[in-house]
């Protein structure tokens, strides 16, 4: 007992002088350290990306530790540092930048100098270093499509979202719609991605709902590509399926970046947000004191305070889209004017739609010369046919253009389309006859 004693006797007095120890060495130290943190709270620290991309691009030919990557099979390789610690020289100031990690994985840059030279790295090196980053990663900034990992995935703030390159080739250009409803839609995007005074003056957050809604394969998902690359804006798509509650829904939210366009697909089928809710019988799981830990219990409220509460200015120039197909099984709260903005319906294929197809697939540049325009125009003016559909009948068949084969092809299942819509209404008018 005595040995034992005398041990943690030791031990902690060990300790006190090593603390002593590193107390003094601190004190009269002449140098300082800054740590900048991958994230603050749950809220990305972007500093930190920004010293990352400023570091990454000092030249690399007298590192000893490089790394190499190859996104696609067109680039060549690109050589980056692969280094804890980077050194660097700021108007005769001796710089040194480490990352570290601590033991529950949180990343930070460690930027080291002496304190003569406080004022200067404080006032003048930091923030030009964070300005270099950003002004980088502008001018090499790559669309990348984000979604959520499950909670359980989480650590701490890190790896809420998952993110590949976006490399979907939708645009405006190629989108098979009215040019007139496109023009609105185009223009509406600008007026948002230049209204940083205008929201700041009517007291705003710098924010925008669209509300895409529409039979499938209308082009609602190629409308999201086509808004991301025309703004050159991140797309995060949410899955509310795995998100369990609304505070989770929070700290995903203030986890996304500005710029960025907030995608809910398929939200009538997402989680049940209509009005005439049916609520279930838990009276059974409560007697036994049993409650389903795996259960969604995102609310309607709490998906408003996303589109337009107080969470939803964590963040500026944000873009919030809603996908359905059945408009009509959605609570009218959530999609008011306000909430979405703008609600664009993506319908059937109209004539205009086609010749936009017939000009990606065919090369058509003047439409209305070929002979078999005119039968597709009356045949579309009668006809339910979706965009989708009709782009299959125009692709080339083993990448050999078929321009009357493709058209031919086309009024055939315009044909078969609409002789099948025209029985079925026949059906159903005889239906009424019957029990009418």
């Amino acid at each position: 007992m005595a040995i034992k004693e005398f041990l943690l006797s030791s031990f902690h007095q060990l300790c006190f002088a090593q603390r002593v120890s590193d107390y003094f060495t601190n004190l009269f130290s002449p140098y300082v350290e800054i740590n900048f943190p991958e994230s603050d709270e749950y809220r990305l620290n972007h500093a930190f990306s920004a010293i990352e991309t400023y570091l990454g691009s000092k030249a690399t030919d007298k590192s000893k530790h490089l790394k190499g990557s190859q996104v696609k099979e067109s680039k060549g390789l690109v050589l980056k540092r692969d280094e804890v610690k980077v050194r660097d020289e700021y108007k005769g100031a001796h710089i040194w930048w480490e990352i570290v990690t601590s033991a529950d994985g949180e990343r930070s840059y460690k930027l080291t100098f002496h304190n003569r030279a406080r004022s200067l790295i404080t006032d003048s090196y930091v923030p030009y270093v964070v300005e270099e980053g950003k002004c980088i990663e502008a001018k090499k900034k790559q669309t990348k499509l984000f979604t959520n990992n499950p909670s359980s995935q989480w650590v701490f703030s890190h790896n809420m979202w998952r993110s590949i390159e976006f490399e979907h080739p939708a645009s405006f250009e190629t989108l098979a719609m009215d040019p007139e409803k496109k023009e609105e839609i185009m223009n509406d995007l600008v007026a948002f991605r230049n209204g940083k005074d205008y929201y700041k003056k009517i007291g705003k957050a710098w924010k925008r709902g669209y509300l895409l809604y529409g039979p499938p394969g209308t082009g609602k998902s190629t409308m999201i590509s086509a808004m991301a690359n025309f703004l050159n804006y991140n797309i995060y798509d949410l899955e509310l399926t795995a998100i369990k509650n609304n505070s989770e829904l929070r700290k995903l939210l203030t986890a996304t970046a500005s710029k960025s366009i907030v995608v809910i697909e398929d939200i009538d089928c997402s989680v049940d947000l209509t009005g005439n809710r049916i609520k279930k019988d838990r009276n059974s799981m409560e007697k036994n004191g049993e409650q389903d830990k795996d259960e969604n219990t995102v609310t309607l409220s709490g998906l408003l305070n996303f589109i337009d509460g107080i969470w939803s200015a964590c963040g500026q120039e944000r873009i919030v889209v809603f996908t359905t197909n059945h408009l009509d099984k959605l609570d009218p709260a959530l999609i008011r004017r306000g909430r979405m903005d703008m609600h664009i319906e993506l319908s059937y294929c109209t004539y205009e739609a086609f010749k936009i197809l017939a000009k990606n697939y065919l090369d058509l540049d003047d439409h209305d010369d070929h002979p078999l325009f005119r039968k597709i125009k009356s045949l579309l003016k009668e006809t339910k046919i979706s965009p989708a559909d009709v782009a299959e009948n125009l692709m080339a068949r083993n990448h050999q253009i078929d321009v009357d084969g493709s058209l031919n092809n086309l009024i055939k299942a315009l044909e078969k389309r609409n002789n099948s819509q025209r029985s079925q209404h026949e059906r159903k008018n005889n239906k009424f006859r019957i029990f009418g």
